[in-house]
């Protein structure tokens, strides 16, 4: 789990996982366009490579070839592994621990 924290905390791969969250799948000259003109990110290919690179090895993207074009696919799997970890409390609950 320490990959995935790690893979979140960069801005700029939480901005890759927005688009792949809009627009699934993307190659990476998409994705490099539309960071470059949406978000104003001017990360070179190379860089973008890199950080999908981390991202799939925390298993938040995936990637297919298709002939000469490499896909990169969102997979949320190890978010909800996280919501199913801390899944949300009743707010009107007392705290765990407390007793009346």
């Amino acid at each position: 789990m320490t990959d995935l924290f790690k893979a979140l905390a960069d801005e700029t791969r939480r901005v890759i996982l927005d688009e792949l969250a809009e627009h699934d799948p993307q190659t990476l000259f998409e994705l490099c366009t539309r960071l470059i003109g949406k978000h104003g990110i001017q990360s070179s290919r190379q860089a973008v490579s890199q950080h999908l690179d981390v991202l799939e090895a925390a298993g938040l993207v995936r990637s297919e070839r298709r002939g000469r074009y490499k896909f990169h696919h969102l997979d949320v799997t190890p978010l909800q592994q996280i919501a199913r970890r801390w899944p949300p409390r009743d707010p009107a609950a007392p705290p765990k621990g407390d007793t009346p």
